[in-house]
């Protein structure tokens, strides 16, 4: 009798062990770039379209116990653990949690003023005095959360000992070698393009672009209250360039990027000789040797240096990516707001939305098909 319990339990154990392996190993493929970034697009849209039953009080202390009791699972995993315990790695956790308090508080409050609109109600701002003065009101404050402020960093610096380091050593740099979690962004930025765009070019556009939006839309409604309704078009693009182009790419940074600059899943071990073969292919190797089959030109035609001529079908698409595309959408999908803001504002907002827009399509080009340049014109240093 006794053995057979022993033997019951052991299978139990041994079934409910398979069936946590199964989950991780779920969790790890969905994890993998392209369906982790699919997946984060999804998650972002159906927020955007059903935010004001998702903001509700309840569902929204339903979600955060939901997350945090699958991060402490999570967290029960060795891999996992070793992850989020490293002292760079502290901020992702508390900026996952703050940033979705206050995307929920701001949605919140456009929920609650777009149902109070609809049906006649006041605002949530209407009738509000928002004028104070600075002494002794706002300094006070200011004061008071100075004072937390260093409170909780001496707190943290004494509790999260400095991950510092010894001296650099040109003869041994660490694998991973990651920039600070505030700049693991465009650390992964660097995968898909070269220095030059993705660290000055893009985020100087993405910095810009985000100040910019709201008006470039010079939608009169929606001004001094919180609302979706009357600027979703606005809002839209400003969620999908912050926390698709930027935080899912800390993300990536810190929980999924390891050794050789790999993908692992979250409960994956960091395996320092996994192999990373990639082969780089160009748009011009796939146009002159793929599809009419022969070599890469090494003479120029029509009074063109080889080089150039050698990626004029890079050049052709990104002529009609940036010149020809804008046209089409200002006369078919975009035409109605085109009309409303004006051609210069057009100009603007269309240019952003497709320096934004190329992001994502260059980070599928890469995981799908290790394409590396569409124009790439090395003896100029000119890569894109």
């Amino acid at each position: 009798m006794i053995e057979s319990m022993n033997s019951l339990l052991a299978g139990e154990t041994l079934l409910a062990s398979g069936g946590v392996e199964t989950v991780k190993n779920a969790i790890n493929w969905v994890c993998q770039p392209h369906w982790f970034f699919v997946l984060s697009c999804g998650v972002t849209g159906v927020f955007l379209g059903g935010y004001r039953a998702l903001t509700r009080p309840a569902v929204a202390l339903f979600a955060l116990i939901a997350f945090t009791i699958a991060y402490g699972l999570s967290a029960m995993d060795a891999d996992f653990l070793s992850i989020i315990i490293k002292p760079d790695n502290v901020p992702i956790t508390l900026m996952i949690y703050l940033f979705g308090f206050f995307i929920w508080l701001g949605f919140r409050q456009a929920a609650v003023n777009d149902e109070n609109t609809e049906q006649g109600r006041p605002l949530i701002e209407a009738g509000s005095d928002d004028k104070v003065l600075v002494w002794p009101d706002l300094v006070y404050i200011e004061l008071i959360a100075m004072v937390l402020c260093t409170v909780f960093i001496i707190v943290w610096a004494v509790v999260l000992r400095a991950p510092l380091e010894q001296p650099a050593d040109p003869s041994l740099a660490p694998n991973p070698a990651k920039a600070p979690w505030y700049f693991l962004g465009l650390q992964e930025l660097l995968v898909y393009f070269d220095p030059w765009i993705a660290g000055v070019l893009l985020p100087g556009l993405i910095v810009v672009g985000l100040i910019a939006v709201p008006y470039l839309d010079k939608n009169p409604r929606g001004n001094g209250y919180y609302t979706f309704k009357e600027r979703k078009f606005a809002i839209s693009m400003f969620m999908i360039g912050f926390v698709i182009l930027w935080l899912v790419l800390i993300v990536f940074g810190t929980f999924l990027r390891g050794p050789n600059w790999n993908f692992f899943g979250p409960y994956e071990y960091w395996d320092v000789h996994r192999p990373a073969a990639l082969l780089n292919i160009n748009l011009s190797e796939i146009f002159w040797v793929q599809w009419l089959n022969q070599g890469i030109p090494t003479e120029g035609r029509w009074g063109l240096p080889h080089f150039v001529y050698r990626e004029l079908p890079g050049i052709v698409v990104l002529l009609g990516y940036f010149f020809v595309l804008p046209v089409m959408l200002r006369v078919t999908v975009f035409k109605r707001m085109g009309d409303q803001i004006g051609l210069i504002r057009y100009s603007l907002l269309i240019m952003l939305f497709l320096w934004m827009a190329l992001i994502p399509i260059k980070m599928v080009l890469r995981w799908g098909w290790n394409f590396k340049y569409i124009v790439g014109i090395t003896e100029w240093f000119l890569n894109f």
